[in-house]
């Protein structure tokens, strides 16, 4: 069959009429998880674990890992690949102390990027044959709409937390960045100021962390595994936090260690650590929720 190229003007309004579909049905998406709330309003039951669950959790996540080893990989491919731009931007704007708020942050947001992982997991566990094309499927689950808001929640947070650890580095170090990596960690960990910085960052940060792990460890799963709506998720994730604050605190520490060591070197190692906690998170979540 001959081949022809297409007019740039055509193909450009079959791009927008694309475009359009898909914010129609993140509209209607919306649409369907407010009607379901106001029709199902109310909480979920929730149950208590212990941190002996965690072995159970991480041996089920692995598990899913190696089923689909070669597919995640490929699927998460792109979380050191963000983290090489992301430093290049850094050090090439001597940004260089928001460096480490710019990979902590990661982990506000990462209930929201390990989306597809959730379902590769949910697929799995239905017994069905997966692959890396399935995790879009969350492009087309009834209440995308929902899980979308949440994930914009999360970017905010995430932004305003960028802001937060800006406004505390001025105030103690100043707003000249510094001339050097040595310069800069001479000043952080030798001077009153640095230290300053730390343990005010380190306050901040824990808030952050605590805030949108209360609302979105629980809710993602949820909202892609049932018919709810958000404000129903939201509790309930609350709620499960609350319910489990040792374990919860334990679940924090963990993902935000992986996180770390999977920034090292060069943030190759968050090809694994990404995936295994995506998995895990799901695995919480049945354990939480009957």
């Amino acid at each position: 069959m001959a081949t022809t190229i297409r007019n740039p003007i055509e193909w450009g309004w079959d791009q927008f009429k694309h475009a359009a579909d898909a914010l129609d049905t993140i509209g209607r998406s919306w649409d369907h998880a407010e009607a379901r709330e106001q029709v199902q309003p109310g909480t979920l039951p929730i149950r208590r674990i212990d941190v002996a669950a965690f072995r159970d959790i991480f041996r089920r996540a692995a598990a899913d890992f190696g089923a689909y080893r070669t597919d995640v990989v490929f699927l998460c491919v792109i979380y050191p690949v963000i983290g090489l731009v992301l430093a290049r931007f850094l050090f090439g704007y001597q940004l260089l102390p928001m460096l480490f708020p710019m990979a902590s942050g990661f982990a506000l947001i990462g209930p929201f990027a390990a989306i597809g992982l959730y379902e590769m997991s949910r697929q799995r566990e239905m017994g069905r044959e997966t692959t890396w094309v399935n995790a879009l499927a969350v492009f087309r689950a009834p209440n995308f709409g929902a899980i979308l808001g949440l994930g914009l929640i999360l970017v905010a947070v995430f932004l305003t937390w960028i802001a937060t650890a800006y406004a505390i580095q001025t105030a103690t170090l100043g707003a000249e960045p510094p001339r050097s990596i040595p310069g800069f960690l001479n000043a952080v960990f030798t001077t009153p100021a640095g230290w300053a910085m730390i343990g005010i960052g380190i306050g901040a940060g824990l808030l952050f962390a605590v805030f949108a792990m209360s609302i979105s460890v629980i809710s993602f799963p949820l909202l892609l595994d049932r018919d709810i709506g958000l404000g129903t998720a939201i509790r309930t994730s609350v709620r499960a936090v609350a319910a489990n604050p040792i374990p919860m605190a334990v679940w924090g520490l963990i993902v935000a260690g992986g996180l770390v060591l999977g920034s090292l070197p060069f943030f190759v190692g968050l090809i694994v650590v990404i995936p295994i906690l995506g998995h895990a998170t799901w695995h919480l979540y049945r354990q939480i929720v009957p």
